[in-house]
């Protein structure tokens, strides 16, 4: 039996991103579902992947794309969770947040266009868009997933992971 897999998108999108994913992993024959993470808090967005999880026959396999991965570090610490893949994603450890990673960027590293927060929410400068987020799509895709951001709630980026996933996967052999 193949494990279901769970696509768990980041901050500033929904679930649509994994569009191209979801397509390819159904034909080869996987049970894929999209979590769509409201992103106002990590707690809340635990909570809607927990329901997913619960919601598949058997094993799952959690990938998470970049905020994803603070989202299935925490979530997955579910028993029916077999697996995490993390695609350009955080995987923190106990006690750390997006926020704790991204605070001191080392000289000269990439930083996002996060522009600042309205009513407790941050967007992407649209006009950085592209280039920042969405490099490796069409052009008017990126276009348009800048014109339909999801705001991402700075509680979110503050969310701590209680206990890292990942440290249940330690010392089996190839991981």
């Amino acid at each position: 039996m193949k494990p279901a897999i769970v696509l768990v998108h980041g901050g500033f999108v929904d679930g649509s991103g994994w569009e191209g994913v979801h397509k390819i992993l159904k034909k080869d024959g996987y049970e894929v579902t999209v979590v769509q993470n409201p992103t106002i808090s990590l707690a809340d967005d635990v909570a809607v992947t927990k329901r997913v999880i619960a919601a598949q026959p058997g094993p799952v396999v959690l990938v998470g794309h970049s905020y994803g991965g603070v989202v299935i570090t925490e979530a997955g610490n579910d028993e029916k969770v077999a697996g995490l893949v993390y695609i350009a994603a955080f995987a923190p450890d106990k006690g750390e947040s997006v926020n704790s990673l991204i605070k001191d960027p080392k000289p000269g590293a990439p930083v996002p266009p996060i522009l600042p927060p309205q009513d407790g929410f941050l967007l992407l400068d649209k006009t950085k868009f592209a280039a920042s987020f969405a490099a490796d799509v069409k052009p008017e895709t990126a276009a348009f997933m800048a014109n339909s951001q999801v705001p991402w709630g700075v509680d979110a980026l503050g969310g701590a992971v209680s206990q890292p996933a990942w440290s249940r996967f330690r010392g089996i052999p190839g991981i």
